[in-house]
């Protein structure tokens, strides 16, 4: 296996193009790359997880403008989510780590503010991923109480203690799946795209057909019509609607932190993120479309619904109870694999960034399985993390909700950084085989901006005439978790300034020597970002 460190450069150069790159940042290979190009993308593109992700929030775009939110809300949205991932995707082809954005971030920087800059993403990447883990869950137990509603003709309603209880036995069987070794983990990547994938079209073409005269909308309704519900002014409402686009596209970064389990990653990467983005946009369009053609003109009888759901409210009335439960179903399914990926994505940015020492008991999770050849101490921690913050559904509606806004704000941190460090500050960087060229400013501007002006948006509540208890409480918890990882940082005697110093190389230096390499090997596998001075 690679993960064996050579210890001269005669073994260095044995190391296949990858595992140069992947020597030359500092690290040495533990993972095997079982991930072919086509595989990582479909992780990537299972990972957004589009329909089930549009069926989680769809009650974000229908009370802020109805049909228009859902059609051309999408629309608008969709080149700045592409903007993020081509600024994204260059970062991944020049340094392909599953360290990611943090790695790059401490490359990129000031040497004067690098640390801190690269540890402030590294937690806010972190606590992305394992809020996305309780998102994707929390929203598959709601799914599921649903499909239990459909089933006992909407005379069954969930308690608060039934849904954690299911959420609770999802999770777990996450961890279980996750624990794989990477070959299995990747074959499923195959299915997981093919599900995905049908399950849109069955929706885009499929739903049309069955809908019922009375509940089929004009043309001019479905992409015409603007409802306001939530009582905001019609602009920013219409600007609220775009939660349900970034959350159901998010994730950019999924497939880098599978860069050190994927083959030819440079080139791969970069394409998983931009492939799954158009995919995704567009599938994503095309399912609206297709809710606002057969939802009928009731949208708060959507809303509001005995159900629980908006979207499968609409199935149920377009397709019966039968119809709806079966599509439900396969709509569950969906999502129990996008949950499954992100746990998976999850647990390598957790190991990646306890290898460079900067998590609690990183010693304890800096460990592959003997058996697996997987870092199950990650994926486990995980799981025990996303247990508690299920525990928020007991504190209310709006506290878990958060769960759900607090990882795109919380993304959308540790993306503004490394994207922002490139330009802002005097560094070497060099480009990977994707490259923008002269588009790579523009592209970037914009991504960070529309990043900066959404973060804000985020942190306002549902509707402007709000209680304590429905308040947003997105900037609360994500300002609270922010402020444990700054205080630990600059905690006197034990804090991360007396001790870390960003990327950890794991190699020794001989194998880094770029002199032992040949120029053969240099040419097929060219350092990107200049190798981490540790």
């Amino acid at each position: 296996m690679a993960a064996r460190a050579p210890a001269t450069s005669k073994q260095h150069l044995q190391l296949g193009a990858d595992e140069v790159v992947l020597a030359k940042l500092g690290y040495k290979q533990e993972f095997r790359r079982e991930f072919t190009p086509l595989e990582v993308s479909g992780l990537a593109f299972s990972y957004t997880g589009v329909l089930p992700g549009i069926a989680s929030v769809l009650f974000y775009a229908i009370p802020n403008g109805g049909p228009v939110a859902m059609v051309w809300g999408w629309a608008i949205a969709g080149p700045f989510i592409m903007c993020i991932g081509l600024a994204m995707a260059e970062l991944a082809s020049a340094a392909p780590t599953s360290g990611g954005l943090y790695y790059w971030t401490y490359s990129l920087a000031s040497p004067r503010c690098r640390n801190f800059l690269s540890w402030i993403v590294g937690y806010s990447n972190t606590i992305q991923t394992i809020t996305g883990v309780a998102s994707v869950n929390w929203a598959c137990a709601i799914q599921i109480a649903a499909a239990i509603s459909i089933a006992t003709d909407q005379a069954y309603v969930t308690t608060n203690e039934q849904l954690y209880g299911i959420y609770a036995a999802l999770v777990l069987s996450h961890a279980v799946l996750v624990s794989l070794g990477t070959k299995v983990l990747a074959r499923l990547q195959r299915l997981y795209t093919f599900v995905n994938l049908c399950l849109c079209f069955i929706v885009i073409i499929a739903l049309p057909i069955a809908t019922p005269r009375e509940y089929r909308n004009s043309a001019s309704f479905a992409l015409g019509n603007f409802t306001n519900l939530a009582g905001w002014p019609s602009g920013f409402a219409f600007i609220l609607s775009f939660m349900a686009p970034l959350y159901s596209i998010g994730g950019y970064d999924a497939s880098v932190h599978m860069s050190e389990e994927a083959s030819n990653a440079a080139t791969a990467i970069p394409w998983a993120i931009i492939s799954s983005i158009a995919v995704s946009v567009v599938l994503g369009w095309g399912i609206n479309v297709s809710l606002a053609f057969c939802m009928g003109t009731n949208l708060e009888s959507i809303l509001n619904g005995p159900i629980g759901q908006p979207m499968a409210q609409i199935l149920y009335t377009s397709l019966g109870q039968r119809g709806a439960l079966a599509l439900w179903c396969l709509i569950i399914s969906t999502l129990y694999i996008v949950a499954s990926n992100s746990l998976l994505v999850g647990s390598r940015q957790t190991f990646a960034f306890s290898r460079d020492g900067a998590l609690p008991f990183s010693r304890y999770l800096y460990r592959i399985n003997s058996y697996t050849q997987t870092p199950v101490n990650t994926v486990w921690f995980d799981s025990v993390f996303v247990l508690v913050i299920g525990l928020l559904a007991f504190v209310s509606t709006e506290a878990i909700n958060a769960v759900f806004t607090i990882g795109i704000t919380a993304s959308y941190v540790s993306y503004i950084t490394p994207i922002t460090t490139r330009f802002a500050f005097k560094n070497d960087f060099k480009p990977g085989p994707f490259y923008l060229g002269k588009l790579s400013f523009p592209i970037a501007a914009i991504a960070v901006s529309s990043m900066v002006f959404m973060i804000f948006v985020f942190f306002f509540p549902s509707t402007p005439q709000t209680t304590a208890q429905e308040m947003n409480y997105t900037a609360v918890v994500l300002g609270g978790y922010m402020a444990l990882a700054i205080s630990w940082y600059y905690c006197p005697v034990y804090g991360g300034v007396h001790w870390f110093n960003g990327p950890v190389a794991n190699l020794a230096p001989s194998i880094r020597d770029e002199n032992s390499v040949s120029k053969k090997e240099q040419q097929d596998a060219e350092l990107s970002v200049s190798v981490v001075d540790v």
